[in-house]
Formats: C-alpha cells, structure tokens, sequence
C-alpha cells in the first residue's frame, strides 16, 4: 500500500525513482540488495517492503523478523555504502498501549506481539546500519493497494445487517497517500531519527467503522466489543496513539479526511479501471 503511493508522490514530485517490487529484489539477499543500491547510485532508499500479517507473525516470528529487521538492515547498509539516506517505516506496535495517553518518540517502547518485536529490532538495525536513517512510526495504515481493515469493513456492511467491532483499542487511522506526502516532506530536512507521523486525532476500532459506513452511505448497525469478545492471535495495545515532540513535527491531516480521500480514490480507481 505505502509503496505504491510514495512511488506515486514521488514522480508526482519530479523525482527519479526505482520502484523495486517483491519479485524484482529480494532484500533478504544482502549481495543482491547491495549490487541493487550499489547500481542505483539514490540519494535516498524508502524501504516499504514489510512482513505486515500481524497475526500470522504469532506463528512465524523468525520469518518475520528475517523480513521487517535482518533485511532491512542489509538495506539500511546498502544505502550507507551508497552514501544515501534510508526510510524505515515503522508502527505503534513497538509500544505495549500501557500508558494512558499517546506515545512520542521517546517513549520506552515494549512491543506486545511478534510482529511489534520484528519491527522493533528493524528499527535497531536501521538505526545501527546507517547514521542517516528516518524511522517513521505510523499507525492504522489503509489504502488502495493492499488490504486493509476499511475494505474488510466495506465487504461485510455490504453483507450484513450489524456487526461487532471492538470499542477498547483505540489509534490513528492513517491514509496511504497523506502517509506519502508526508514522508516526502520528511526528506526535504536532515532531521535523522525516529518520526511519528499518522493521520491527526484518534478513535476506536468501533469508531472507525462507524465513520467509514457513515461516509460510505452504508446501513449497518456497529455494536461494541471488547477484545476479549473478539480474541485475536496477536495481542494489540489498547492505545496506541501516536504524537511527535519533535519541534517541527510534519503533522498529517485528520484520520476522517484521510477516509474520506480514500474512499473518493475509490470511486475514482473504479472508473478508470
């Protein structure tokens, strides 16, 4: 999802870019990564490629791990050897949702889930690889290229009368193509460190579904649950909200326009195809 819009903002932006898919580069090969950074010559490398099953990495923590931190460590060199920057986007799930109010980025961070681990040590190793690293903490990612919990809820209001959707997990929703926009101004500056940047303001999972059948025009009734109502394999913080202390933190627009540019997107991906 992030991938294709940044690539997208990119170009837009008039920049050259080397869009890489998954079939193209294996960045867990480190040899091919460094030949393919090394011939590439960037000023910059964003890494979106990512391990984003949360539930499946319960299963499958070193596969995991061997995507979102050993290979984005050989990334994150091959970029230093290049002499480029890198981006690593990063998530909420570094943190445990255990402290009330939002997380900023030096907050201690204590990852609940395999998935939270994996992208906790690809900070570390981001961060160790290559001194002129941007790792961008985002949350509640959707967007038109992937799935995402927006289409799930799409889907089943289209085929049910109500549904469950839990109220006590509370975050950031945040659209792709703000996201996108955003790390491109990121890179306007030499601020290198770690980033909070996801859609402005917060809401359950309860609310969010609510806004999108509200904005979407679609009769459902959404009642809530707790988590434990709705168990999942992976455990998620209760709140993991996001801010950015930084002084001139890039702020992103409201999560309820992002949904609503989002679903406009839609429409308008739709007519095209």
């Amino acid at each position: 999802m992030l991938g294709s819009d940044f690539v997208a903002a990119a170009e837009s932006a008039s920049h050259d870019v080397v869009a890489l898919t998954h079939e193209e580069l294996d960045i867990t090969d480190a040899k091919a990564v460094a030949a393919e950074i090394g011939a590439a010559a960037p000023d910059v490398v964003v890494n979106c490629a990512a391990w984003t099953d949360v539930d499946g990495a319960e299963e499958a923590e070193a596969e995991a791990t061997e995507l979102n931190a050993t290979a984005a460590g050989h990334v994150a060199a091959a970029a230093a050897e290049a002499g480029a920057r890198v981006v690593y986007p990063s998530t909420d799930y570094v943190f445990d949702g255990r402290k009330g109010e939002a997380y900023a980025e030096g907050d201690k961070t204590r990852p609940l889930s395999a998935y939270g681990r994996s992208k906790l040590a690809g900070e570390q190793a981001v961060a160790e690889a290559n001194p002129e690293h941007y790792i961008v903490r985002t949350s509640w990612v959707f967007g038109p290229h992937g799935k995402n919990f927006v289409e799930t809820m799409l889907r089943l209001g289209e085929e049910r009368d109500e549904l469950l959707v839990v109220s006590d997990q509370v975050g950031c929703p945040t659209y792709t193509g703000h996201l996108a926009d955003g790390l491109l101004d990121l890179l306007d500056e030499e601020e290198y460190g770690i980033h909070h940047m996801s859609g402005a303001g917060h809401c359950s999972w309860n609310d969010f579904a609510r806004e999108i059948f509200s904005q979407a025009g679609i009769d459902c009734e959404v009642k809530p649950a707790t988590t434990a109502q709705v168990p999942r394999p992976a455990p998620r913080p209760a709140y993991g909200v996001l801010t950015a202390e930084r002084e001139d933190a890039i702020v992103l627009p409201p999560w309820r326009q992002g949904l609503g540019d989002y679903l406009k997107r839609r429409v308008a991906l739709g007519a095209s195809g």
